[in-house]
């Protein structure tokens, strides 16, 4: 008997209780340790048993948790797809901003915003993270069933807590599981930075038209004008007088560092003016409607005429917000002009300027007691202007009973305006202003002014109220522009013989007092010769810029052209940017893709999650694949278990519960070394495999089985052989 036993042994057949009826025809399953067996020589279902099984069940047609590693995937791509797709729009639209409401909100309560961001990149984040982890947690359980070294086994439990691991032994495990760490931590910055709005200026093209005052056909209608109403009108005297005056003395004075706003018309130049008229209905100034004769020449203030409007085709300007506030750079036509101004020197003769004749014209010695006039004084002042053609211009100043005019109090500053240049060789390029101060103004010697007009192109920046222009680019004066250069000489000449009184001179006085405001001492003392030239050169700067600005505003003044309509022949186009400050999401600058950068975490987790969800919806299909096997072979009384082995699992095990993993470790016979650094490292690469106790058996058990070394099992075989 015994010896039987042993031979019979190793052919004995175990059998295991069910819960279930229909598990007495199930084919005996392979030898398995954790119930204790029965032996038997055969098998065969009692008859009674044959007669009472019910009909089989149907089977599944989708394999177990199949939905959810579905739905994993489905929420991660719509995250995934959210993250890239707001990307996406802002690469797209360049900007996004939400509407007026929102924004004002946004600026009015900067704290709930920042609150409200973090949430919702908090929420992504940690679905992203949970999603990732139960994948993973999903595809180590699958993994287990096959055998996996320890140290793999810790890596994917670290993995699946969002944890890590460090171990030098391992340095690519270690790498790999703090790269992961490090891309779940950063999910949360990557989402804020991709959702925090921000301030920034939302640019919308802009397009319109001017007045172009540099070709033929503006000179022949500028012509016509001064045939039919003079160079200066009635109307325009004030403005002339005043306006060119207040624009050289605001030029005069910021070249040395005194504060200059320069107003004409409503609207606001800092500086001055650079020749040009706004573009900006904003910036436009007057809204008043000129009379009949207070266009063109004889403008004397109103609103001006202007075409500028948002470019069409630009995705910019599909949805433009309101905004804070708003700026404007425009490219535009303007006008300026280099002065060289120089003392005149005792050997060039060719001047012929003469302030010797002069004579008293009116005396009264009763009038100083109730201070009235006392007398009056002619002056004849006169200059070549080239081909021996005198020009010669009448000044009258206040004198004494005797003929004497105070030096001290009084000041007198002559000029010659030359409406032609020296230079008999060219009569458009240029113009030439001499003058001289005496009394007050001896500091300023005979003086000649070399006035050379350019037409320019410059940006203007229309912020703050204020327009500010900077020069781009300038050509000189050509033949068509004859009549331009008269009309501006024609203002130089209205300038400097208005600017003088009985008593003294506005430019005189400009002079003086920047003079002196930026100097110390007594303002012919120590006399800095290039200072005051350079002020008498931005003084006839200024004029020459307004001179222009004027000239566009009164053609371009309502009512000017039919309709308001500048013709095509006499208009110049007008390009720029409209600057809107707003909140919402700009795209990145090319040599910063911060937000690139930021998708890297969602990118990288979202791929990892996508690869663990595959392979467990891989692994739960092959597994449905054999459980519908074995429904068949089970419904056709097959023994198909007797030759495939164990093919489902149905107990729930969860890697990254700890209980868990105690509770299969000490359920098993899983002999480990020691605590010792050399017992350490040989667990770590100990094989193993999760085990399971067959379905329907109680208690339901799994367990840790150590798995041999192939190269170990393939020696001992070679040994027992």
């Amino acid at each position: 008997m015994h010896a039987c036993s042993k031979v019979c042994a190793p052919l004995s057949i175990y059998f295991y209780l069910s819960d279930h009826i229909d598990s007495a025809l199930t084919p005996p399953p392979a030898v398995s340790a954790f119930s204790p067996p029965l032996a038997i020589s055969a098998y065969s279902p009692p008859p009674m048993m044959l007669a009472s099984i019910p009909s089989t069940p149907s089977h599944p047609k989708f394999p177990e948790k199949f939905g959810r590693f579905t739905a994993i995937v489905i929420v991660q791509m719509v995250i995934l797809t959210f993250g890239f797709g707001f990307l996406g729009a802002v690469a797209y639209f360049e900007y996004l901003a939400p509407s007026n409401s929102v924004c004002e909100l946004m600026v009015n309560h900067p704290g709930e915003l920042t609150m409200v961001v973090t949430l919702i990149a908090t929420v992504l984040s940690v679905t992203a993270a949970t999603l990732f982890t139960f994948s993973v947690k999903e595809t180590l359980r699958r993994r287990m069933w096959k055998p996996i070294s320890l140290i793999h086994l810790s890596t994917g439990v670290a993995l699946a807590e969002g944890s890590h691991i460090l171990k030098r032994q391992f340095k690519g495990l270690t790498l790999l599981t703090l790269f992961i760490f490090a891309m779940l931590r950063l999910l949360t910055a990557g989402w804020t930075t991709l959702l925090t709005p921000t301030y920034f200026m939302w640019p919308v093209q802009l397009n319109g038209s001017e007045l172009d005052i540099t070709g033929s056909a503006f000179a022949i209608i500028l012509q016509e004008e001064f045939l039919a109403n003079g160079l200066i009108q009635d109307n325009s005297f004030e403005i002339l007088d005043i306006g060119a005056m207040l624009s050289g003395v605001v030029a005069a004075g910021y070249t040395f560092g005194l504060p200059g706003t320069f107003n004409f018309n409503g609207a606001k130049y800092n500086t001055s003016t650079q020749g040009i008229v706004p573009t900006i209905e904003s910036f436009s100034g007057s809204d008043g409607v000129p009379n009949a004769n207070g266009t063109r020449l004889g403008f004397s203030g109103g609103n001006i005429t202007v075409n500028t409007g948002v470019r069409p085709g630009s995705r910019a300007s599909t949805h433009i917000p309101q905004g804070f506030s708003t700026n404007y750079s425009m490219s535009q036509q303007g006008l300026t002009a280099n002065v060289s101004c120089q003392a005149m020197d005792s050997s060039q003769t060719q001047y012929l300027w003469d302030t010797n004749n002069s004579y008293v014209i009116y005396t009264n010695a009763a009038a100083a007691s109730n201070n009235s006039i006392t007398g009056l004084r002619l002056w004849n002042i006169s200059a070549n202007c080239g081909n021996n053609a005198l020009a010669s211009y009448e000044y009258v100043t206040m004198v004494d009973a005797n003929g004497n005019t105070s030096s001290s109090g009084s000041g007198f500053l002559p000029s010659v305006v030359c409406l032609g240049p020296m230079n008999e060789n060219q009569t458009y390029k240029n113009f030439t202003i001499f003058t001289q101060g005496f009394y007050k103004y001896g500091f300023l010697k005979a003086s000649v002014c070399d006035v050379v007009p350019l037409l320019t192109t410059v940006r203007a920046d229309y912020s703050n109220e204020q327009i500010s222009s900077e020069v781009t680019s300038s050509t000189p004066f050509r033949p068509e522009n004859a009549e331009l250069l008269l009309f501006i000489a024609a203002v130089a000449r209205f300038q400097s013989i208005n600017s003088q009184g009985l008593t003294s001179s506005t430019i005189g006085d400009t002079l003086y007092s920047i003079y002196s405001s930026t100097t110390t001492g007594y303002v012919n003392n120590n006399l800095n010769d290039t200072q005051v030239y350079l002020e008498l050169e931005d003084y006839w700067r200024g004029v020459v810029e307004f001179s222009a600005t004027f000239l566009r505003s009164g053609f371009m003044a309502t009512g000017s052209f039919p309709d308001n309509i500048i013709p095509n022949n006499l208009s110049s186009p007008v390009t720029g940017t409209m600057f809107i400050s707003t909140i919402g999401w700009t795209r990145w600058a090319r040599d910063s893709p911060t937000y690139l950068l930021a998708t890297i975490p969602l990118t990288i987790i979202s791929i990892l999650t996508f690869a663990c969800a595959s392979y467990c919806m891989l692994e739960a299909w092959k597994e449905h694949q054999d459980r519908k096997k074995e429904h068949e072979a089970h419904a056709k009384h097959q023994e198909y278990n007797e030759h495939h082995g164990r093919v489902h699992h149905r107990a729930h095990f969860d890697v990254s519960n700890t209980l868990h993993l105690i509770m299969a470790c000490a359920a098993g016979s899983l002999a480990l070394k020691d605590f010792s650094k050399n017992g350490i490292m040989e667990n770590e690469v100990a094989m193993v495999s999760l085990d399971e106790s067959e379905p329907g058996v109680e208690p339901i058990i799994k367990r840790f089985v150590p798995v041999p070394d192939p190269a170990v099992s393939s020696i001992s075989k070679e040994v027992d052989i």
